[in-house]
């Protein structure tokens, strides 16, 4: 099957004057989709690295309380250390700035990826199913009904699950 697509593309490629036309519908959902997965990846990787600040202040704050020589147990690299309150103290409060600062790196780069997702889906007119509860329900019929609607069908707008 992807033999007789790739065969059809090159023919109506060549026939439409190259690669002038732009990408296809099928490719620009895949790119839509690619785009999407890689925003909610970061947005996962951030709400998982906030867990771990969460743990770090929990632990942190307990800590202060305890005697600065007692002995307590630090997982590093999969192996358990012991060590004294007074030594581990200041390295979890430097790995919680770490993980703040790589926290704040990601939201950059997913309101980066926002906003390049927002000028994708306006410069495709991309719509979501999602998108006016209404219209996503009834959207096959109405678009086999209105002379507006088939825009998916012509190439203008592309519609999204």
């Amino acid at each position: 099957m992807a033999a007789n697509s790739s065969s059809t593309g090159s023919k109506s490629s060549s026939s439409a004057g190259g690669k002038q036309s732009g990408p296809s519908a099928e490719q620009v959902v895949a790119t839509f989709q690619r785009m999407r997965q890689e925003q909610r990846t970061m947005a996962s990787k951030a709400a998982e690295l906030e867990i771990e600040i969460n743990e770090h202040s929990l632990v942190i704050e307990t800590l202060k309380e305890v005697d600065p020589s007692r002995k307590c147990f630090r997982l590093v690299g999969g192996v358990l250390v012991e060590r004294t309150v007074k030594e581990v103290l200041p390295a979890l409060e430097n790995n919680k700035e770490q993980i703040s600062k790589i926290i704040e790196s990601i939201n950059t780069q997913m309101q980066a990826k926002g906003r390049e997702l927002t000028e994708y889906r306006e410069r495709y007119n991309i719509r979501l199913v999602g998108e006016g509860e209404a219209d996503a329900q009834g959207q096959s019929a109405s678009s086999s009904r209105d002379s507006e609607g088939g825009g998916s069908k012509s190439g203008a707008g592309v519609l999204v699950s």
